[in-house]
């Protein structure tokens, strides 16, 4: 198999390029090196908690809070590197280990920590905590003022329908998990044949097939493309935001076989590194036996599709090597956190002031009827009946009124299908004063014109290409010599026409050309306009 690996995930580029071995030396210095990155994490989270001991706030809480929920019904994953062969899966010491399943899984909340953890978001704002402690104070009878049923009424009907909103938008967000996870994908089985399967039921070592505009399921090593030339193309712009679309080149040797069941007659093994979260580096290795050779090649992050990308043309055919929370798209994802809107922030502050004065008022009115040993009683019943000076129908309302602009910009004609993805912060599209683009593309058209092209002392604009053809075919028509303006303006054009990245699709009798980048395609379409 290879050169034995000391530690597996730290080891350097160099013998990351070798499989790593199935002798039980290699067994042996896999646990010790998992039983390091345990304490080593151990370590580190010991000392983190240390250091942020005194900067615990509300913020940091709830986060723990969903942290500790959902450490308590799911254990920590040890990442490490893999082999898998091609038609059987992992082997070696990876064949007994349980990877991660490729199920996506947006939602915030489980059936355990939906309460807790709504209530706790919710009542760390003075808000709602003002209004709870009026509610609780009527249990006590020395300062009752009226049936409690008269303050945690209107408490609960606030809660309630803050529980149906969250409810509302974690249900939204399980089906849309339910259907990226019931995406069918044809798999190839050991005797080469198709049959369905489920993005969810997506193992690693699986060769599936990624037809044209089909989300990538999983991170997978590409094998083979429907394109004579190999080029296969994907568009990553739910991975970096980028629009350009991006070259992706199978292994050379399966990408020649005449078709895509052969790969499965192949004794192949394909080792990968530890999963990890820089999406623009890959190191990995592919072995191939043939009779009694064994062709040895590097994989790296030109050979690899990563999941939630999408297949831009073609036909694609990969070997599955993350899945599920080991992938680079979700390992570059963070917690999903409740979304609390300025005008949410506001009214708190004014709750805030609003209490002050309840507080600065019904200490008058004591001084005014007279301080005596129970002036303390007759100052908590002051607060309580001009509690209602902070209206609690405020918060009704406004719960209210974001259900109804979420559902209102989701049936609207002139923006039609658009999706909300949280509605507690729909008032926010109104105090947008500035809209920044990070580049030219995302709201504009990226449409390239060449302009001019200058050589040596001579400048060529687009009206004097005319001029240019004529230098070119006079060069090709006959000798000139070695140093002539007409020789270097050819040479020129020959390097527009060769020196690029653009690669011809044929689909369905058409040609189209595809570029990383537009302005390599209109420098490209330049040698038409020669």
């Amino acid at each position: 198999m290879g050169k034995k690996r000391k530690n597996d995930g730290d080891a350097p580029s160099s013998s990351c390029s070798q499989k790593p071995s199935t002798s039980d030396d290699y067994s042996v210095s896999f646990v010790k090196s998992e039983e390091d990155d345990v304490a080593t994490t151990i370590r580190d989270k010991t000392a983190s908690l240390k250091s942020n001991a005194t900067h615990f706030s509300a913020a940091s809480a709830a986060k723990g809070g969903m942290l500790c929920c959902r450490s308590l019904f799911s254990r920590r994953r040890i990442l490490h590197s893999r082999t898998v062969r091609v038609g059987y899966g992992p082997v070696g010491h990876d064949a007994n280990v349980t990877f991660s399943p490729n199920t996506v899984c947006n939602q915030k909340y489980n059936i355990f920590s939906f309460v807790p953890i709504v209530l706790f978001q919710q009542f760390k704002f003075f808000l709602n905590l003002y209004f709870l402690l009026m509610a609780c104070s009527q249990f006590i009878p020395a300062i009752q003022i009226g049936a409690p049923i008269t303050y945690w009424g209107p408490l609960g009907f606030v809660l309630t329908i803050t529980l149906i909103r969250e409810a509302f938008d974690d249900f939204v967000r399980y089906l849309r998990d339910r259907d990226l996870n019931s995406e069918k994908y044809e798999k190839l089985t050991r005797d080469g044949t198709r049959v369905e399967v489920r993005s969810a039921d997506i193992e690693v070592g699986d060769v599936i097939i990624m037809h044209k505009d089909r989300r990538v399921p999983a991170d997978v090593v590409l094998l083979r493309t429907t394109d004579k030339s190999g080029a296969c193309f994907i568009r990553t712009d739910q991975l970096d935001g980028e629009t350009d679309w991006k070259l992706r080149i199978p292994v050379p040797y399966t990408q020649h076989l005449p078709n895509e069941a052969d790969i499965m007659e192949l004794n192949c093994e394909v080792y990968a590194e530890k999963p990890q979260k820089d999406i623009h580096a890959f190191v990995g290795t592919l072995k191939i036996t043939v009779d009694d050779s064994v062709q040895d090649g590097s994989l790296n992050v030109e050979n690899v599709l990563w999941a939630n990308t999408v297949v831009a043309s073609g036909t694609a055919v990969g070997i599955v090597v993350y899945t599920g929370r080991e992938t680079r798209s979700v390992m570059n994802t963070t917690l999903p956190e409740s979304k609390v809107g300025l005008l949410d922030l506001e009214v708190n502050n004014l709750t805030k002031l609003l209490f002050i004065f309840v507080l600065m008022l019904s200490s008058v009115m004591v001084v005014m009827k007279g301080l005596d040993n129970l002036w303390y009683r007759y100052l908590m019943r002051f607060i309580l009946l001009f509690s209602y000076i902070i209206p609690i129908s405020l918060r009704v309302n406004l719960d209210m009124a974001k259900l109804f602009y979420s559902w209102q910009i989701g049936r609207d004609k002139h923006i039609p299908d658009t999706v909300i993805r949280s509605s507690t912060i729909p008032e926010e599209l109104g105090r947008i004063s500035f809209l920044l683009s990070d580049k030219t593309g995302t709201l504009t058209k990226n449409e390239m014109h060449f302009k001019k092209i200058h050589l040596g002392t001579v400048a060529f604009s687009s009206d004097a290409f005319e001029e240019v053809a004529q230098h070119v075919k006079s060069g090709y028509a006959g000798r000139m010599a070695k140093h002539s303006f007409a020789a270097k303006l050819q040479n020129a054009v020959e390097a527009i026409a060769l020196c690029h990245n653009v690669t011809p699709i044929f689909e369905n009798g058409e040609t189209s050309y595809q570029a990383a980048s537009p302005d390599e395609a209109r420098i490209f379409f330049l040698k038409f306009d020669f």
